[in-house]
């Protein structure tokens, strides 16, 4: 049985077409002062939601204020003869085989064998983790891996079928060959339910071709402030929006079965919860300070929305929940039995399952990767620890022995994943490659309705003179890094984690925006070069520069205290557009980007402008609009749904706040018809990115020089005699001379440091050095700043070791770091600090600073760094080091 999806019909868009959800008891009118404390107020009640003539859910035009937190009514109701079957099963587990569901391990970690041996629940793949680590594995590799790993846990004891689970956040993103569709924030901007729900249709169709159980999506995350590296993966700054997307991504994924996920769904995930994306200056795992009536009235909209429609799952959120003002303190949500207990579980009344994220109950205070009583006593039922698992099994195990964690509590666990596998039909249900869609070649490819999307999704943000749509027999000429390039119109999150690393012959069945113009226009008519050079635009009827970010995903995308400035992200682009502007031609930019940017100086050489988001694979959807063609589309109908900054440090930026004056609002975006009245705008921006005051001010905010990977314009290198110039780290994180090898490492979280390695068979140094020379960062001294690093020591250090900052070779100065590293334990991470004083006393030149970080040692050594920055105030912290012993 297959579900319909794709039904290609006319769609609504605009801001104006907002109606509401349904919400009982007491909801409406009720002031927020009391929100969180239930006191005096009757709870409000939520469950589905009114719907639009064509059976999807309507945006409201507004929400009601809420005064506590609602309970949602649950599509799937709970079966009586599921919780008899539950009881029964649970009676006759053992600690062992209870635990074993409860743990969830990655496919590169674990064996079929070892599935069988402990009794694992449930297994994951990583973004970029793939059967065989094959990355064009065919989906018979896929549900071989799946057949494997479901055959060994129904010949247990207990006989219950594991599941697995990936992060199939915009189609089937990690299996090679199957359609990508536009990441989130496009989708956001299409403000059509229905699409959404058409897409977890698809998703869950191409989900089961592959032999998979159970999606890690929608990210519900409602955006304040586009710094974030995640900012493409919230559909929407406006919790109005992604309320009703929630609940309609959930019917797409799991079906609309009122008992049940439907035999040709999976299993949905809200997340993550909740306040991610709140965080301080959009902080990936950062601090959300919001008070509980903003969480309850704005983060938590989209949780009602999803699980309203019925979700099964939750995954519990990395970022912290804190403001000491308000008295708020429940730090790490991995760990706040607030936050999942009282609030999800018992307020909410969610009876699914609540998952953890990537090791993330190892950045509670007090546990470690593999051991978290904490966090399990706060609610968590399934555990993702993708490689400590058999600690992790062992350290729980002893925690209940020794009363440290309730068996209620692990009962608890149990009976929510038996309810959820009932649910989601597994224990019925064949192996994989038997089950309908398995191995589907239709299943995987959604081209149709990803073209669809991608039309809907883009905005149209200047039209002067009306220059689109461009004549069907138009000339053009392309430029642009991302005209020819699945890799930067696929985004993060795209078969690699991060989205790097990719060809366009990895997309074997996609179609880059310049294919689908040659496609549309003719290949006679259409000429590409990628930097504009040797070419005359006065030769074409238009110019189509497609610029603008690059991959990356979580953490790596963070813009911390750098501007939106795109112009100093991308400055290729500029010079692009320098090239081909002015000289006669319109010139058409079509903007690939995770989030708004500050863009002024490409708008002022553009006269056209479109944001296509992350469009996915399907370029031809972009062609569809640039070029009239009537039989294809209507025009842009897409409508912002985030704010476009005016400014380059204009964030957050979001209807409501004081002083709200975007360029482009929310809900703004042109069509065919409309030219807009976009002017010539300011150019000027902050030499030094936001909330530094550089020179011989006081810093204020963190000098990041290495998060997951390289901050610009600050880049990893190594040196020796081999190459005492330097040789860059790789975007693989690798690089290797005789002397010194470096490959990443997990330091706070997956893969966010670099391991260097000295062999000791000579000098060598490990080093982050900006390539364009120094700059002044007197304004760290003076704020009494610390350089600042994340460390685990594999190796002590054989030999005399220190730790340098450069001020353009030879300008430098030195601390010695021998006793420093010996004195750490072996295999734990450490936090240091080194105040910037103790550089300054040393032939250093704050003012010309090009190399903020260097490690160096002439005997064998070993150890991992991550979160490399310089940090205002951190001399004065309790641990910072002491000067005087780092002679």
């Amino acid at each position: 049985m297959t579900k319909p999806f794709a039904r290609l019909r006319a769609r609504r868009s605009g801001i104006a077409l907002l109606a509401g959800f349904a919400l009982l008891a007491g909801g409406a009118g009720i002031p927020s002062a009391d929100a969180g404390t239930g006191k005096g107020v009757r709870q409000p009640v939520i469950e589905g939601p009114a719907l639009d003539s064509d059976g999807c859910a309507r945006i409201e035009k507004k929400l009601p204020t809420l005064a506590d937190w609602p309970k949602v009514k649950s599509r799937i109701k709970q079966n009586p003869a599921d919780e008899r079957r539950i009881a029964k099963i649970l009676a006759g587990m053992t600690t062992a085989e209870k635990i074993g569901q409860m743990t969830q391990p990655e496919i590169g970690a674990i064996t079929p064998e070892e599935v069988k041996q402990y009794g694992i629940g449930s297994v994951l793949n990583g973004g970029g983790s793939w059967p065989g680590r094959d990355k064009h594995a065919a989906p018979k590799a896929w549900l071989d891996l799946a057949d494997a790993y479901w055959q060994a846990s129904v010949t247990t004891r207990t006989k219950i079928p594991v599941i697995w689970g990936i992060d199939a956040v915009h189609g089937n993103n990690n299996v090679y060959g199957a359609t990508v569709f536009p990441h989130n924030i496009g989708l956001g901007a299409a403000h059509d339910p229905c699409l959404v729900r058409d897409i977890g249709s698809a998703t869950a169709e191409q989900i089961r071709a592959t032999g998979q159980d159970w999606a890690f999506a929608p990210t519900l995350a409602v955006v304040r402030d586009d710094r974030w590296g995640r900012t493409y993966e919230g559909f929407s700054e406006d919790p109005r929006i992604t309320r009703a997307y929630g609940y309609e991504v959930v019917n797409g994924l799991q079906g609309r079965n009122a008992h049940r996920v439907d035999e040709d769904g999976v299993i949905a995930t809200a997340k993550h919860f909740i306040g991610d994306g709140g965080t301080i200056r959009g902080t990936d795992q950062g601090v959300n300070p919001s008070s509980e009536a903003e969480m309850i009235n704005v983060h938590g909209q989209g949780y009602y929305g999803a699980l309203a429609a019925g979700a099964q799952t939750v995954m519990v959120s990395f970022n912290s929940w804190t403001n000491a003002d308000l008295g708020i303190n429940q730090g790490k949500l991995h760990g706040s039995k607030y936050a999942i207990n009282d609030i999800l579980k018992q307020k909410v009344g969610f009876d699914g399952v609540v998952v953890s994220d990537w090791n993330g109950i190892g950045q509670v205070a007090g546990c470690t990767n593999s051991s978290c009583a904490q966090a399990i006593n706060a609610g968590l039922d399934v555990v993702m620890v993708p490689n400590d698992w058999k600690a992790f099994i062992a350290n729980t195990l002893a925690q209940v022995a020794g009363g440290e964690i309730p068996m209620s509590r692990i009962d608890d666990a149990v009976t929510r994943i038996l309810r959820v596998k009932l649910r989601a039909g597994v224990f019925s249900a064949p192996k994989p490659s038997a089950r309908d869609m398995a191995g589907s070649a239709r299943a995987l490819d959604a081209r149709k309705l990803a073209r669809e999307a991608v039309r809907e999704s883009q905005v149209l943000l200047k039209n002067n003179n009306r220059v689109l749509p461009l004549a069907a027999n138009s000339k053009v000429l392309v430029v642009g890094k991302s005209a020819d390039s699945m890799q930067n119109q696929t985004g993060g999150w795209t078969l690699t984690w991060q989205g790097t690393g990719n060809t366009n012959a990895d997309f074997p069945n996609g179609t880059t925006i310049l294919g689908g113009l040659r496609e549309t226009l003719g290949e006679a008519d259409v000429t590409f070069s990628e930097t504009g050079d040797g070419v005359d635009p006065a030769a074409y009827d238009a110019v189509i520069a497609v610029i603008g970010e690059t991959p990356y995903a979580e953490g790596v995308g963070d813009l911390g205290r750098r501007s939106l400035e795109a112009a100093k992200l991308y400055p290729g682009d500029l010079a692009v557009l320098d090239k081909v502007s002015g000289k006669g031609t319109p010139v058409v930019t079509v903007y690939v980007t995770g989030r708004p940017l500050w863009v002024n100086k490409e708008l002022n050489r553009s006269d056209a402008f479109v944001a296509a988001w992350l469009p996915g694979t399907e370029g031809g959807g972009v062609a569809d609009l640039l070029v009239r063609s009537s039989h294809r589309s209507s025009g842009y109908t897409g409508k912002l749904s985030y704010s476009w900054p005016k400014s380059a440090c204009q964030t957050p930026l979001n209807p409501g706040d004081e002083g709200y004056d975007p360029l482009f609002p929310l809900g703004y975006g042109l069509h065919y018809g409309q030219s807009g009245s976009v002017g010539v705008l300011d150019e000027t921006a902050p030499e030094l990115g936001c909330g530094s005051s550089g020179g011989g001010g006081n810093a204020t905010e963190d000098l990041e020089i290495f998060n997951r990977t390289d901050v610009p314009p600050y880049k990893s290198l190594i040196g020796s005699a081999e190459n005492w110039g330097g040789t860059e780290i790789g975007v693989d994180g690798q690089a290797a001379h005789s002397e010194i090898n470096v490959v990443p490492s997990d330091v706070n979280v997956q893969q966010d440091g670099l391991k260097a390695t000295w062999t000791g068979s000579g000098p060598a140094q490990f080093y982050m050095q900006n390539p364009a020379g120094g700059t002044d960062q007197r304004g760290y001294l003076n704020a009494d700043g610390a350089l600042v690093f994340d460390t685990i020591v594999h190796q002590a250090p054989a030999a005399r070791t220190v730790i340098s900052v450069h001020c353009v070779y030879p300008c430098f100065s030195e601390v010695v770091a021998t006793s420093l590293f010996a004195g750490l334990p072996i295999g734990s991470k450490a936090t240091v600090k080194i105040p910037i004083a103790c550089f300054a006393t040393g032939a250093l030149d704050l003012e010309v600073i090009n190399t903020p970080f260097l490690v160096y040692t002439e005997g064998a050594f070993s150890a991992s760094f991550a979160n490399v920055r310089w940090v205002p105030q951190a001399a004065k912290d309790a641990d910072a080091k002491k000067c005087t012993d780092l002679t």
